[in-house]
């Protein structure tokens, strides 16, 4: 065996056994004590959305993600990362988790808050949800009655996300109507933890006004994400076939700046007629525009929620609107200048 093969597998090893370390530290007894949401707005500041699309859940050994990329995120200037799970395929049929997905899930979120980060973890198939709302409903339901009670004595610092970007087939009506229904299995074991929950279409800001959430439940964190113009974020995106073709869409006129603060004062409005804390769970533009165009975008949209008290999390840290360079293993500088300035 070269040193060049046994130098990756050396490093999968040693990552996994920092893993392992932190894990047998295991959580508290007792579930944590309630923390206001809007505290907990203010404490995830700056994030990040981590771990989507890494092989880490079916090959370990062949993770692009480490256990080290967690402190480069806190040393970076970030306080969250919001974990997206695509937790529907690591059920068996009977809709049990995958013990060993599980297990990397926890050791994943343990090595997060031991970095001092907070986590969302969020259910992420809206895919699968967008077409099959009975499916969905079984499988989420699954999820849920699962994960919550798992993780029912981790710190405050770890939030549930219900489901990323309800669509399709979850519109307004039938998404309020699950949403409740999912919320209603996580409060049997999390009474007070803070839950994240966004409106329909893709967690639209226009839908808010049709979010309907239980009024005397004031744990809950109303997330939106925010793509606008779609023609600039999405340009050359080959999965959104009317964007796919597009190029050379630029960003940062005065137009584009005030449409940005408009849609964001929207946003401000509804959450203080609704006394709820808001999550920008999703931002970013796709790295076929021009690097110039999505640095004036993302520093633009980050301030633009900083100013209105805010959190937020950047899409994404991997794969693309990438913000780490994992052949370089490091930052996309100007796009991580952007979104945490004279750090």
């Amino acid at each position: 065996m070269t040193s060049k093969v046994r130098a990756p597998i050396a490093a999968a090893i040693a990552a996994f056994l920092s893993l392992m370390v932190i894990v047998a530290r295991g959580f508290a007894a007792d579930a944590p004590a309630p923390l206001d949401p809007f505290d907990q707005v203010r404490e995830m500041g700056r994030g990040v959305n981590v771990l989507g699309y890494d092989p880490i859940w079916t090959d370990p050994a062949s993770a692009r993600f480490r256990p080290a990329h967690f402190r480069s995120i806190a040393r970076g200037g970030f306080k969250t990362v919001r974990i997206n799970l695509q937790a529907f395929s690591h059920m068996d049929k009977e809709g049990r988790l995958d013990p060993i997905w599980l297990a990397t899930l926890d050791r994943l979120v343990k090595v997060a808050l031991n970095d001092d980060l907070n986590v969302v973890l969020d259910e992420h198939d809206s895919g699968i949800c967008a077409e099959d709302a009975a499916k969905c409903e079984t499988e989420l339901t699954q999820f849920w009655n699962q994960i919550a009670p798992h993780f029912r004595a981790a710190p405050d610092r770890v939030m549930f996300e219900l489901l990323n970007e309800p669509n399709g087939r979850l519109d307004d009506a039938a998404w309020n109507r699950l949403l409740a229904v999912e919320l209603a299995q996580v409060r049997k074991t999390n009474q007070t933890r803070n839950v994240v929950i966004g409106p329909a279409s893709w967690n639209s800001p226009l839908h808010l006004s049709e979010l309907q959430l239980p009024k005397d439940d004031r744990h809950i964190i109303v997330t939106v994400h925010y793509y606008t113009p779609m023609e600039f974020t999405h340009q050359g995106a080959a999965w959104v076939p009317q964007y796919a073709k597009l190029s050379g869409v630029a960003w940062g006129s005065p137009f584009d700046l005030d449409r940005l603060n408009k849609n964001f004062d929207g946003v401000a409005a509804w959450a203080k007629d609704n006394g709820r804390p808001i999550f920008l769970g999703e931002f970013g533009a796709y790295d076929k525009a021009d690097m110039d165009s999505r640095v004036r975008y993302d520093f633009a949209v980050a301030r633009a929620a900083e100013a209105r008290g805010w959190a937020w999390a950047y899409w994404q840290f991997d794969s693309d609107f990438l913000l780490w360079d994992m052949n370089r293993d490091t930052w996309v500088e100007p796009i991580h200048q952007a979104l945490v300035p004279n750090r």
